[in-house]
Order: structure tokens, then C-alpha cells, then sequence
């Protein structure tokens, strides 16, 4: 049985390969080619994948990324299609679907959301679930620029603390819809927010996620 992981990960590929090297993504600055050389990059070269989080490396991630973009486009998605190599951490299908399954998860409505005829995808209740439990687990890191309080809640009342304090915004929606808010996607997640108009605008613009 696949995994929630290896699901997404195929659906990324597809709208990659669906939508073309130049089409727009919600990542700024980022065309389809650009997204996908940095989900190859973060599998295949942990070097300078590293660099996402460590600013002293970000100038070799950037020169690594920019060398896979390069590649012709059709074996960028292949290696997306195709994963990680075996002495890769991440084809460990524990690992791939606790590192990947948010990853993948996001970037497919990052190129999804980004074209002009999208159209809202149905999510099962146990992806449903499974977004939930990982976004309860970072919820407090994703959230730690939110500049108010910031509680996650589920239609069904179950919340999420990203940020104590006050004032509090709460922002409601399905799992998958607040994923990507708290991963910095705010104007593409259909959510609701409840709060202080002025906490509420500056959240809109926040830099949220990892």
C-alpha cells in the first residue's frame, strides 16, 4: 500500500509535468522548473539542502539548485517521479512520509493554486487526519513569526496553538486548507479568520512556516 507520501509525491509530478517549466508557482519568485529542482536537491544533495536553514550555506544551495534547474526539464520531474537513491535518508518510507508528506503536500497546491483554472481538490478524511496530527506537531514552529496570537481550528472545534498571546487570531478550516496558511500560503488557503482587524492584516503579510 502506498503512503500518503509517495501519493502526493506522484501528483506533484504529474501537475509538473501538466503544467510545464514556466508556469508560475506559489513559491515567489519560483516558475514549475524552479520548485522542482528544489525538491530534487533537498533529496539528493542534503550539502546544500542544508542551506534552507543554515544562511552560511545559502549561497551553495542556491549555485546547486540553479545547476539542477539547468537540466532538461523532463528528467527534473523524472527525478521528482522517481525519489530519492537508496542511500538517501529519505527512501526510508518512515522517514519519506514524516519529512515528505506536508512537503509534498503544499508544493502540488503550490503549483495547483498557482494557474489560473484551478480548481479545489477533494481530500479523504484520513489525508485529512494525517495533515492534522502533523501540523499539531509543528504547530508552534510554523507559528513563531505570527505577529499575534494564533490558534488553528478545525471546523469540528479542535485547535491548534501556533503562538500564545494576545491578541489572538483564530484562523478556521479544513487541515489541509490550514496547512497551507501556517506554511506561509495565507491568501491561497480558504479559511476563515476571527480576531483584531490590525492583528488579522499584519498576519495576512506574516512570514509563517519553516
Amino acid at each position: 500500500m502506498s503512503t500518503h507520501a509517495q501519493r502526493e509525491r506522484l501528483l506533484l509530478a504529474d501537475l509538473l509535468e501538466t503544467a510545464g517549466p514556466d508556469a508560475p508557482t506559489l513559491c515567489e519568485g519560483w516558475t514549475a522548473r524552479d520548485l522542482a529542482a528544489h525538491v530534487v536537491v533537498r533529496e539528493r544533495r542534503a550539502d546544500a539542502a542544508a542551506g534552507v536553514l543554515f544562511k552560511p550555506l545559502a549561497s551553495r544551495l542556491e549555485r546547486v539548485q540553479a545547476e539542477f534547474a539547468a537540466k532538461p526539464y523532463e528528467e527534473l520531474v523524472q527525478l521528482v517521479r522517481s525519489g530519492p537513491p537508496k542511500v538517501s535518508p529519505f527512501a526510508l518510507k518512515q522517514i519519506d512520509e514524516a519529512a515528505n508528506t506536508v512537503e509534498f503536500y503544499v508544493h502540488t497546491e503550490d503549483v495547483r493554486r498557482a494557474q489560473p483554472d484551478w480548481t479545489p481538490r477533494s481530500v479523504d478524511p484520513v489525508f485529512a487526519d494525517a495533515l492534522w496530527t502533523r501540523l499539531e506537531a509543528m504547530a508552534r514552529v510554523v507559528g513563531r513569526r505570527s505577529p499575534a496570537g494564533l490558534v488553528l481550528r478545525r471546523p469540528d472545534g479542535r485547535v491548534a496553538v501556533a503562538r500564545k498571546g494576545a491578541p489572538v487570531v483564530t484562523v478556521t478550516g479544513e487541515p489541509a486548507e490550514l496547512i497551507l496558511f501556517a506554511f506561509g500560503r495565507q491568501k491561497a488557503a480558504k479559511v476563515e479568520l476571527e480576531g483584531d482587524e490590525m492583528a488579522i492584516a499584519k498576519l495576512g503579510s506574516a512570514k509563517l512556516g519553516i
